[in-house]
C-alpha cells in the first residue's frame, strides 16, 4: 500500500474518479480533510474487506478468550447475555 495522499474535500470533489482509481489501481488511500481536520479515507474495496475480516477475527478471538476465562472460573465468572452486550459496546466505544 502506498503512502496516503491528503486532500481537502473540495479537491476530492473535483476529481473523485481519479481518487477511486488511485485507491484501486495503485493501492494508495486518500485521506479527506474538511476545514483542516481529517474526516474520512478512500481505500480500495478489497483492502476494506481485508481490514473488516481482521477486525472480525480479532473480535471473535477476544470473545473466545472471555468465554474461556469465564469457563475456567466456573459459575463465579458467568456473564449474562446483557452483560456481554454491554462489554462489547464499551469495548467498541
Amino acid at each position: 500500500m502506498g503512502d496516503p495522499v491528503v486532500e481537502s474535500m473540495a479537491e476530492v470533489r473535483s476529481h473523485l474518479a481519479d481518487v477511486i482509481d488511485r485507491a484501486r489501481r495503485d493501492e494508495t488511500p486518500t485521506i479527506i480533510t474538511r476545514r483542516g481536520r481529517r474526516e474520512a479515507v478512500v481505500i480500495d474495496i478489497e483492502e476494506y474487506q481485508r481490514l473488516h475480516r481482521i477486525a472480525e477475527d480479532v473480535e471473535e478471538a477476544w470473545l473466545n478468550r472471555l468465554a474461556d476465562e469465564a469457563e475456567a472460573e466456573g459459575t463465579r465468572g458467568a456473564v449474562s447475555l446483557e452483560e456481554m452486550a454491554a462489554l462489547l459496546r464499551d469495548n467498541q466505544g
